[in-house]
């Protein structure tokens, strides 16, 4: 069963530049999926696709049960709870400690279990033991995985990923992509957009390659 499917989706910013050109593939529930392009090849703009902060210029979008043509403004926070994000640069806030920076993603949306739920997710990625460390006290590795941390608050039935191994010593990256894989093997579907081949070749599951805006 499909949660995720572009049918011929373009993009094109309002300066004129394609940044995607007639995409369609789809993503099973469960499934590991790696994009794999230079920068500049339309990931991150796919991503914001699925998200739904941009829209495409032509084509649709479908990601579990809302689509693209139809989804009402009101719509889009109950889809991206269904979803974690993990950006490209973490986004953590330097003066929140890590438990924060990760309960913060739960009080954006409400909820009951708010401090078991993060001690929970803290646990899953090996971050308890750096619960009250503030993002300056954090390795590049760990930085990543509390930005992983944060983005499975809500239990995701998907977790889009953009570079998270970029920036961080081989170690570091290794650890983010063992941590990955158990959240796939636990039953998230997972999309990671990367410029590095090996990533892909590391992580397994299915891989797509993107360049200049289209699936090569």
């Amino acid at each position: 069963m499909e949660i995720l499917s572009f049918e011929r989706v373009s993009y094109s910013y309002p300066e004129g530049i394609d940044a995607l050109k007639e995409v369609s593939f789809g993503l099973k529930k469960g499934e590991l999926l790696t994009l794999v392009g230079p920068n500049g090849s339309g990931k991150t703009t796919l991503l914001k696709l699925i998200y739904m902060e941009l829209f495409p210029t032509r084509g649709r979008v479908w990601v579990d049960g809302y689509s693209s043509q139809k989804i009402r403004p009101r719509e889009i926070p109950k889809l991206r709870r269904r979803l974690g994000i993990v950006p490209q640069n973490g986004l953590l806030l330097e003066e929140r400690d890590v438990f924060e920076n990760v309960a913060l993603a739960m009080r954006a949306v409400g909820g009951k279990g708010i401090k078991g739920r993060v001690w929970e997710v803290l646990g899953q990625t090996g971050l308890s033991s750096r619960a009250r460390s503030l993002p300056h006290q954090l390795s590049g590795g760990e930085a990543k995985r509390v930005a992983i941390a944060r983005a499975l608050c809500n239990q995701p039935i998907l977790l889009l990923a953009d570079e998270p191994t970029g920036g961080i010593d081989p170690q570091g990256a290794e650890g983010v992509l063992s941590l990955l894989r158990r959240i796939n093997e636990q039953g998230a579907a997972i999309l990671l957009a990367t410029q590095d081949e090996e990533v892909a070749q590391r992580l397994g599951g299915r891989t797509l390659r993107i360049a200049e805006g289209m699936i090569v």
